[in-house]
């Protein structure tokens, strides 16, 4: 716990950190404005002031602190601040800085920013130089990564101290912390961190990614994949799952196309097998892998049934959830996989999500790892929440952050690839734990983190077609 410190130590070594860490983003800045709160953020701040100067750099110090007194530890570094030849000021002057350093508000910060502090904002982000942030954003909730309202810095970077806070990796978070640093403050003492909420996915989880398969090998030994979906003027979302399931190494891969119109073949990828939905009784179910929803309009409904009943792994997505968040009696046959020894992975974005638990999509927004969480434990299933920062949470499992992936993604067609992809890893790899539930939860992770990694190598600044999106992402296996 924080109080095994001697009072100041902490906030005085996490100040010493985060000068050397400025110096490290901006080498030849010379002056630097440091923006202090009141609390131990700004205490953090106004010790990184003193040894920025002590190195020989201008630092001019606006103390934000209203009519709050300084909490002792935070008035004992500023006293050193100023000692070591920091200037107090109400503003440098724009254009004056080379280098702003945002500590007005920590992890405390849990309303909107007062009239004072909002200026504070204001003013940093009008600045024509870097800034960085200490800890969190000023104006961003720690937990969820929303606005706290009333301004939010735009940082270049953000060093986040002592554990990742959730909120840096989600929502506006990713957008207003810039790149993220974490400096765990080693030579702290042992037991000064509290137990994790979640965990972060920053790369393919387990080491079958990329691993040669055995030369003995047939297509059998790497498992069935059937897609349902693809209703009238959709059938580009279930060739596009289909494609991403052969991608991703399913052995066998069928698609059951719901548009009766549709013709049984696909030019483009032969090696996909297509079926009618009136042929998925007479399908081995209880050992295939099943991807239900992607582009399924309202017809997919009729076929949940059968599906939930007999499917082993069962991958709901798009209009497969809006089917379940309408029908209690397919929601409860959901639940009930769980106690049947079958395994589910849902893949919701936000207005899904939100369908599913009879709220708005902004509630789930709000909150993103509480949604993800809530979402897993009423359904009994694995839970993928799409959006910036997708969330992975799987009963009694710690919930998981994939970092990986930018807006290139936000495009037609990639959560169905991302759902096709996903049952395809699942399909080809054999159990490795006994526990299912675990495996589904791994796989889910390794998909998630794919899938952005494969956005990562495009870039942020054009969107990615789905179509490439696949082959990006089976380059990266191989």
């Amino acid at each position: 716990m924080l109080h095994q410190w001697p009072p100041g130590k902490l906030m005085a070594w996490a100040g010493r950190r985060a000068a050397s860490w400025a110096l490290a983003q901006a080498p030849h800045t010379q002056r630097i404005w440091v923006a202090a709160g009141p609390g131990g953020n700004g205490g953090d701040g106004l010790h990184a002031a003193a040894h920025l100067a002590r190195m020989g750099r201008q630092v001019a110090i606006t103390l934000h602190a209203g009519d709050r007194n300084l909490n002792p530890d935070t008035q004992t570094a500023l006293q050193q601040a100023l000692g070591a030849g920091c200037r107090l000021v109400d503003h440098p002057g724009r254009g004056w800085a080379d280098l702003v350093i945002d500590a007005l508000l920590g992890l405390g910060a849990n309303r909107p920013l007062g009239p004072g502090m909002a200026a504070a904002v204001r003013l940093i982000n009008e600045q024509p130089c870097p800034r960085l942030s200490i800890d969190i954003p000023t104006g961003l909730n720690a937990d969820t990564g929303q606005p706290l309202g009333g301004g939010l810095i735009q940082a270049l970077a953000t060093l986040s101290l002592l554990t990742l806070k959730p909120g840096l990796l989600m929502g506006s978070g990713r957008d207003a912390a810039g790149r993220v640093w974490l400096d765990r403050l080693a030579d702290r003492p042992a037991g000064t961190n509290s137990d994790p909420v979640a965990r972060t996915v920053r790369s393919p989880p387990t080491p079958r990614v990329g691993s040669v398969r055995p030369h003995a090998s047939h297509k059998g030994r790497f498992g069935d994949v059937v897609l349902v979906g693809g209703a009238a003027g959709m059938a580009g979302a279930l060739r596009l799952a289909a494609h991403a399931a052969l991608a991703a190494g399913a052995g066998r891969v069928t698609a059951a196309a719901l548009d009766p119109a549709l013709p049984l073949y696909d030019e483009s990828r032969p090696e996909c097998m297509w079926r009618r939905p009136e042929d998925l009784p007479q399908f081995p179910l209880e050992q295939t892998t099943v991807v239900c929803g992607c582009g399924g309009a309202e017809a997919v409904s009729q076929w949940l049934p059968l599906l939930l009943q007999r499917s082993w792994r069962l991958v709901l997505d798009a209009d497969a959830l809006n089917a379940v968040a309408r029908r209690p009696v397919l929601a409860e046959a959901l639940r009930n996989r769980h106690d049947q020894g079958r395994t589910t992975v849902l893949t919701p974005h936000p207005l899904e999500a939100a369908r599913l638990l009879d709220c708005t999509a902004q509630d789930i927004q709000a909150d993103r790892l509480r949604a993800a969480r809530h979402l897993s434990s009423q359904y009994a299933a694995t839970v993928l929440l799409k959006g910036s920062g997708t969330v992975i949470v799987t009963p009694g499992l710690l919930p998981e952050v994939n970092v990986t992936g930018n807006a290139a993604l936000a495009t037609g067609g990639t959560g169905d690839v991302l759902a096709g992809w996903l049952a395809g890893r699942w399909a080809s790899e054999a159990p490795q734990d006994a526990n299912e539930s675990v495996q589904a939860h791994r796989t889910t992770c390794d998909a998630a983190c794919i899938h952005g990694l494969a956005a990562d190598h495009h870039g942020a600044r054009n969107a990615l077609r789905a179509s490439d999106l696949v082959e990006l992402m089976g380059r990266l296996v191989t």
